[in-house]
């Protein structure tokens, strides 16, 4: 947290990506089919004593005391989590004062499945709401433990607008991230502009209908992307691969 791969972390991408002309089967509007897709996250959650925890959501493990108090996290932001009950927490990020996320945790009766009730505020004000289900993996006791979901509902319209940029690129707009960005296809390494991590982007056309996008930290990869239109066009499939999941995010968008 922030741990939603098919909203964070394709974004950082976005800087070195993918092109044609107008005609590229890419371009249009695109809309998410949750019913389609499969979305992957995994965090881990490893008491320390006490009532101390350290948050690991696929980044920067974030030692947190358990008393509702706004600490230290990561990439300038705090976290607060209270103990609501022994079944129940509540998880708040917050960014120079405001809320960009907020959680109920809760466990079932046997300790095995954690449900989390997700809110995430964007920049621009927009909410989106997710309702994520965990299985414990492995040992732990209430919420320490390392915990995978496979399965979300969706309630907030993610879309995807992708338009011809100059003589062979791409602009993509993230509608509820309210961001834009211009892409280019050249197999060659670009900055993140966004990512405070030093990481760069690569991408190649390996088809009409496929793009495949690099992540790394020079040898490390951090993740790799394929795009894929459908041979009728009216679907957009985005698989999203990264080296701290075991299995990969698979996007389907819908044409609008």
């Amino acid at each position: 947290m922030p741990k939603r791969a098919f909203l964070l972390l394709p974004l950082v991408w976005l800087a070195a990506g993918a092109a044609w002309a107008a005609g590229d089967p890419m371009v249009g509007d695109w809309r998410l089919n949750p019913q389609k897709s499969k979305l992957v996250d995994e965090m881990k959650v490893t008491s320390l004593g006490g009532n101390k925890y350290l948050f690991d959501f696929g980044g920067t493990p974030e030692a947190i005391v358990v008393d509702g108090t706004d600490q230290p996290g990561i990439q300038g932001t705090t976290l607060a989590v209270t103990a609501v009950s022994p079944t129940e927490w509540k998880v708040v990020r917050k960014k120079a004062g405001r809320i960009e996320v907020t959680a109920i945790w809760t466990l079932s009766t046997d300790g095995n499945t954690l449900n989390d009730d997700y809110t995430e505020i964007t920049g621009n004000g927009k909410t989106m709401h997710l309702v994520y289900k965990y299985d414990r993996k492995g040992g732990g006791l209430a919420f320490d433990g390392d915990w995978v979901s496979t399965s979300q509902d969706v309630e907030t319209a993610y879309e995807l607008q992708v338009r011809p940029y100059e003589a062979n690129g791409l602009t993509v707009v993230v509608a509820s991230e309210g961001v834009t960005k211009n892409l280019e296809l050249d197999g060659k390494d670009y900055p993140n502009p966004d990512s405070k991590r030093r990481d760069v982007s690569s991408s190649r056309r390996v088809s009409e209908r496929s793009v495949e996008l690099t992540n790394r930290i020079g040898e490390k990869v951090l993740s790799k992307w394929e795009l894929t239109v459908s041979e009728d066009g009216k679907a957009l499939t985005w698989t999203i691969r990264s080296s701290e999941r075991s299995e990969p995010n698979v996007l389907v968008f819908d044409r609008e």
